[in-house]
């Protein structure tokens, strides 16, 4: 079994973690390894679901934080092993977010004692379709594992608090044509040529900008694929245009939909909506949420983007995003991890536990 030292500097550990491949729906080798490392501290009860880990104290504090991170990464685009340069660590994961899960792995190892109680959560399967994520299997299967006062998500944030995150809608807008043989193209009509309408006002659209706690979420809303088309002599009788919206917290997942509804309206237009996630609010009128940013000593941001923190807002427990790494450069091939971000990042959450 592969095994992990948690008693070695952050940026050593990290670097183990990157080695370990663990592409979405591949974690077991590195949830072993992880689930082997905690158990052998004295001061955790560690649990697996699936291949999830889940290592908390029992020390009788009157809060509880849950610290989590996700083990997977997406595919690998020749960026393993991981390596060193010019104050950087380079590797597949190394931003999203193996040097988050590396700082927790130290804090869990390194502060038997912390001020509040700790949950740290490390799970399977946050880069694919929802259903198969590990903290969305933890709270159908086990949520008394994440009841806590507040949570950390570990996702990169560049060393700094983004609060909050965006919701995300997909749909389908469907135009309609008649078929016909391209020779005759007149005795038909293209449905493709007639998606020009719905591609026209994706363009023209001005996204919103919501302000939030004194944060700006800026929305957007994109085609993200076109299709038509059944072959080269035909007349596409049939055009979806597939569309991404990612929408400020302040919408629920019904006010989003009858957004999109409203631009595009029934009566000319046939929208099927795919699938609808929620945001978060980034609650920094809440207590726990202003004490950990004051202690952090950093101002926060907005998240843009979807994280799992919209996951612990469904549960009721305010949550932030804080973490190593440059958000801009998860999943891209040359994605890194500042080792100073790393090492500052280990060392605040140590002192607000203390």
């Amino acid at each position: 079994m592969t095994s992990l030292d948690l008693t070695t500097d952050v940026v050593a550990l990290t670097r183990a973690l990157v080695d370990i491949p663990s592409e979405s729906g591949e974690e077991v080798r590195l949830a072993d390894a992880v689930q082997a490392a905690l158990g052998g501290l004295p001061h955790l009860t560690v649990e697996r679901v699936g291949n999830s880990v889940v290592a908390r104290t029992g020390l009788g504090r009157p809060q509880r934080a849950v610290v989590a991170g996700h083990l997977d990464t997406v595919p690998a685009a020749g960026n393993l092993p991981s390596s060193i340069d010019g104050g950087r660590l380079y590797g597949l994961g190394a931003c999203d977010m193996k040097g988050g899960v590396a700082v927790a792995l130290r804090l869990a190892a390194t502060v038997p004692a912390p001020s509040r109680d700790l949950t740290y959560v490390f799970y399977e399967c946050e880069e694919v379709e929802g259903d198969r994520n590990g903290l969305g299997l933890i709270a159908a299967r086990r949520p008394d594992l994440l009841e806590a006062d507040l949570a950390i998500l570990m996702e990169p944030s560049d060393a700094g608090v983004e609060a909050g995150c965006q919701g995300v809608l997909m749909a389908d807008i469907t135009v309609r044509g008649e078929r016909a043989h391209t020779a005759r193209a007149w005795r038909g009509v293209n449905a493709a040529h007639r998606a020009g309408a719905v591609l026209q006002r994706l363009a023209e659209h001005t996204p919103e900008r919501v302000v939030i706690d004194g944060l700006e979420y800026r929305e957007g809303l994109n085609a993200v694929a076109v299709r038509a088309g059944v072959a080269g002599n035909v007349v596409p009788d049939e055009c979806v245009i597939t569309v991404n919206s990612r929408f400020a917290p302040h919408r629920s997942a019904q006010e989003a939909e009858a957004y999109l509804r409203g631009l595009f309206p029934g009566d000319a237009y046939e929208v099927d909506v795919t699938e609808v996630v929620p945001g978060a609010l980034p609650g920094l009128g809440q207590d726990a949420v202003a004490s950990l940013v004051a202690d952090l000593g950093v101002t926060p941001r907005p998240k843009l983007g979807w994280t799992d923190v919209a996951r612990f807002a469904s549960l009721g427990t305010p949550a932030v995003n804080y973490g190593p790494g440059d958000p801009v450069l998860a999943h891209t091939a040359g994605e890194y991890v500042p080792v100073e971000q790393l090492t500052q990042c280990e060392e605040r959450l140590r002192n607000w536990l203390r």
